[in-house]
């Protein structure tokens, strides 16, 4: 009895183990720099209220200005993959999220340093190594054709 059941239990594994997608794309897979699961690393980058307070309007519309060109900027680049801001306050005061296609910690914080409202102090930073689809990028081809009005 105990044999039957090992044999199925080994062909069963096995057949989820060497599962492959049909569609899988090899060349696509590799210009995105996807694993065999199709994901990669990012860096997700926390902008939170910043020590500075600016009460100046104009030099604060100005600043956020250059914030938004910014993030048009790096999203051209190829190396702002999401962006967007909290759509409500929160306890800890996060204003919104980047996700960067960044190689290194380093090169994340050297990204995130171009935003004017950030050298500002403005917003502050966390940035944390994360972990998601390849295809990420993929989604701001669509994003142009569903976008109406422009920042």
């Amino acid at each position: 009895m105990k044999l039957p059941f090992a044999f199925f239990s080994l062909i069963l594994f096995s057949s989820f183990t060497n599962a492959q997608n049909k569609g899988f794309d090899q060349k696509l897979a590799d210009s995105l720099g996807a694993d065999q699961y199709g994901m990669k690393t990012y860096y997700l980058v926390i902008l939170k209220k910043g020590k500075a307070e600016i009460t100046d309007k104009i030099k604060k519309s100005e600043l956020m200005k250059g914030h938004m060109e910014n993030i048009g900027k790096l999203a051209k680049a190829g190396k702002l993959i999401v962006a967007g801001p909290m759509q409500e306050k929160n306890e800890r005061d996060y204003s919104g999220i980047f996700i960067l296609d960044a190689k290194t910690k380093e090169e994340a914080e050297s990204l995130v340093l171009t935003d004017p409202s950030v050298k500002s102090g403005i917003f502050d930073v966390e940035i944390y190594k994360w972990y998601g689809s390849a295809a990420l990028p993929l989604y701001l081809k669509s994003h142009d054709k569903v976008t109406k009005t422009k920042f």
